[in-house]
């Protein structure tokens, strides 16, 4: 570790701001910190990487960028005469200075780049992939992680993150790169002058916006009657106030009322602790501007807008408006959009939600006639089933695809999750059921009384830095390898899901089946009473991630034995890790 502290130190001397933070460090002689930033290089997984700003090779920083371009850039010099890279960047610190430096990378490798000109969701980058037909994309951002991150995804031509196959390819070219601090780049200027870096113009978002068009299940109604529901919303100081106003204004929702506060870029996030739309406190100033609009529905978007949140006005909750959970708008959502599109859904149309996602979805798409499939974690496995139906190596027509994390796609013109395409298609089902005469809240009970009350819920326990990661390796292969027979005295389990292994487990017969899904670090028990948990690493932070579900007759019941479950199963993962202590 010291050696690369001290290459660093030698390396940075041109570099003012670096250098100083890593100073900074040496001088306050804090050895955990130092460790962190030095006792590896960031990670790059099958999505790209991610990690907090800052000096060393495990930070986001100028010189980790410039590594995984190159790295992109000869995995794609490798299969591809001709390359092209589509990149586009966020609202976070320094991630239009890591798109450039991205940039100039690959075009010192002659490998052309177009260049968005200024922020821009994530889906519009996975959009421009496709319209381009790139041979690869880059996005800059951390999603929703906190102020102090940053990240960057890689796409493949189809406009997907990287499965594992070809990511394991990419992974190889990068960590076969040395040392970052001597990575070369072009010249601005002269690589456009030569034709290798093309700023995209705004002919890219009219593409997108005309294609967006084709959500909205019932346009007229919108046209005619969108100016009678009140929508507040709010970008989170991120990417999508732009294109969500013009697909508003374009399609009558004429009373969309902007949180001022979190209306401008904001690296900083400073009006939220995170900028993630999966928690209460994002909403907070939503829901002050909400009461004073009386508004119908409150929608807010992390800052690349792949994620949607959704609050709904509720009086029993505190600021007078209920957050939905992501599994709860998917419900509504797929709901409904199965509902507008009854009379044409093919005989081969398909759901496609992750292993951890509620089981509600299964029970609608039964009811409707389609079948709903599982993928892995990560909405690339949803994007790898799209482009296999669409390829003909499996039957299906893509119909909707979701996660419980707060993503969701309607139509696959965008091949990851796209808040932008959600956040129009929850406005129009909200006046749908408006001018029925019902809430959002009323229709979600209608839904839960028919079809049984799902209720789910996430836990995470962060564990940081190399202790941390030992430790969730630890608890895993303890779970494994003596996996738990019951959680608490109800929960008892008949089937465990080994993803790692590619085999369930029944626990009465000791049978094993296979499990058609890629391999992966994951575990689920399913129990007798239809309730399940999940346990799996974080692949995008220092968290180890434990899902739970159950299914009752009726709410009271519910909640009850999801608490239950919860207590017991957090109880079984405390008591594993105090052992590694």
């Amino acid at each position: 570790m010291y050696d690369t502290i001290k290459r660093w130190r030698n390396g940075l001397q041109d570099d003012r701001q670096l250098s100083a933070e890593l100073e900074a460090l040496i001088r306050r002689e804090d050895e955990a910190a130092l460790e962190d930033c030095f006792y590896r290089g960031l990670t790059f997984g099958t999505g790209g990487m991610r990690g907090e700003l800052g000096p060393g090779p495990n930070r986001m920083n100028r010189y980790t960028v410039r590594k995984a371009a190159l790295g992109l850039a000869r995995y794609l010099k490798a299969t591809e005469e001709k390359a092209k890279v589509a990149i586009a960047f966020d609202s976070r610190k320094n991630s239009d200075l890591f798109a450039t430096e991205a940039a100039r990378t690959l075009a010192r490798e002659e490998v052309e780049v177009d260049l968005f000109s200024s922020l821009r969701p994530t889906p519009m980058l996975s959009f421009a992939v496709r319209e381009l037909e790139a041979s690869a994309g880059i996005m800059i951002t951390a999603s929703h992680n906190p102020a102090e991150y940053n990240g960057l995804k890689v796409y493949g031509s189809d406009g997907a993150q990287l499965t594992p196959a070809p990511a394991e390819q990419l992974i190889e070219y990068v960590e076969a790169i040395e040392d970052e601090l001597t990575i070369p780049i072009a010249d601005e200027e002269e690589m456009e002058e030569g034709g290798l870096i093309h700023t995209l113009s705004p002919e890219m978002d009219n593409r997108y916006d005309r294609a967006l068009g084709f959500i909205f299940r019932q346009p007229e109604m919108g046209k005619e009657n969108g100016k009678g529901i009140q929508v507040v919303f709010s970008p989170l100081h991120g990417t999508a106030l732009e294109p969500l106003k013009r697909a508003f204004e374009a399609n009558g929702y004429t009373n969309v009322h902007i949180v001022p506060e979190q209306a401008e870029p904001d690296p900083g996030f400073s009006t939220v602790t995170k900028p993630n739309p999966e928690e209460a406190e994002a909403f907070a100033l939503a829901k002050d501007l909400g009461r004073k609009r009386q508004a119908d529905l409150l929608i807010a978007t992390d800052p690349d807008a792949d994620r949607l949140g959704v609050a709904v006005p509720d009086e029993r909750h505190e600021g007078g408006y209920r957050l939905l959970t992501g599994n709860e708008t998917g419900f509504l959502l797929l709901d409904y959009l199965l509902a507008q599109d009854a009379e044409g859904l093919p005989v081969n149309g398909k759901v496609l939600k992750t292993i951890v996602t509620s089981e509600s979805g299964r029970a609608l798409a039964d009811h409707y006639g389609v079948t709903c499939e599982d993928t892995l974690t990560g909405f690339k496995y949803i994007a790898e089933k799209m482009k296999r139906f669409e390829d003909g190596l499996e039957d299906g027509t893509f119909l909707f695809g979701y996660e419980e994390s707060y993503g969701y796609l309607l139509a696959p013109f965008v091949r990851d999750k796209d808040a932008i395409q959600t956040a129009a298609a929850v406005t129009e089902m909200a006046l749908s059921e408006k001018r029925k005469g019902r809430t959002l809240t009323e229709k979600l009970t209608s839904l839960y009384e028919r079809f049984g009350y799902f209720r789910e819920e996430i836990e995470s326990i962060t564990l940081k830095g190399k202790k941390g990661e030992e430790q969730i390796e630890a608890l895993l292969a303890s779970l494994r390898e003596q996996p738990p027979i019951s959680f608490g005295k109800e929960q008892v389990v008949s089937v465990i899901e080994d993803y790692e292994r590619g085999d369930a487990l029944s626990v009465e017969s000791g049978k094993r089946t296979s499990l058609h899904l890629p391999v992966s670090n994951v575990l689920k028990y399913k129990c007798e009473d239809e309730s399940w948990v999940c346990v799996r690493p974080s692949g995008t932070e220092p968290k180890m991630k434990c899902y739970f579900g159950v299914k009752k007759s009726a709410s009271s019941e519910a909640h009850q034995a999801l608490a239950e479950l919860r207590e017991a199963v957090m109880a079984e993962i405390h008591l594993r890790l105090s052992n590694f202590n």
